[in-house]
């Protein structure tokens, strides 16, 4: 409450009230005011990719200047180089363990592979060789006993002939 015992109101404006020309601006102001936050922003975008164009690069020396500290540190006394070398020598020899076990594992697979096909392919051909063969034999057979019958036939009609 109020000194005066009064009570104060707010002076948030009610929905449907009319608007006091002391709070309403002008469509210029607003113009002005649009203008200003456009400039703003569009000085705030250019600061902000001239800064961009300059982090960039100088972030990535800084990165190539840790990476090749990191490479030398090690070298910098003898037993730290011993140390290192010998790490990398074991790294090394891990590695080619590795890529050992792989190639073998990939030749075996690609042997047992060649070598099924090479026996599935032996199969088919034997099986084909014999089906002909049959079918051979069978056609022959077939042949010969229609030669004999004509044969037959014909020394027959020779024989009623003569």
């Amino acid at each position: 409450m109020a000194a005066n015992g009064n009570t104060t109101t707010s002076t948030t404006q009610r929905k449907g009230a009319p608007r006091t020309t002391q709070t309403s601006r002008t469509d210029a102001q607003k113009i002005r005011e649009g203008l200003t936050k456009v400039r703003n922003g569009s000085v705030s975008y250019a600061r902000q990719t001239a800064e961009r164009s300059v982090d960039v690069p100088v972030g990535a020396v800084l990165s190539v200047a840790d990476r090749l500290n990191a490479a030398v540190e090690p070298f910098i006394s003898r037993d730290a180089a011993q140390r290192e070398l010998k790490s990398v020598r074991a790294q090394v020899e891990r590695e080619l363990n590795k890529l050992e076990r792989r190639g073998a594992q990939s030749r075996r697979r690609a042997r047992t592979r060649a070598r099924q096909t090479r026996n599935r392919f032996r199969r088919e051909v034997k099986q084909r060789r014999r089906r002909v063969e049959t079918t051979v034999k069978q056609n022959r057979a077939k042949a010969e006993d229609t030669l004999r019958r004509a044969q037959t036939a014909v020394s027959d009609r020779v024989g009623t002939l003569v």
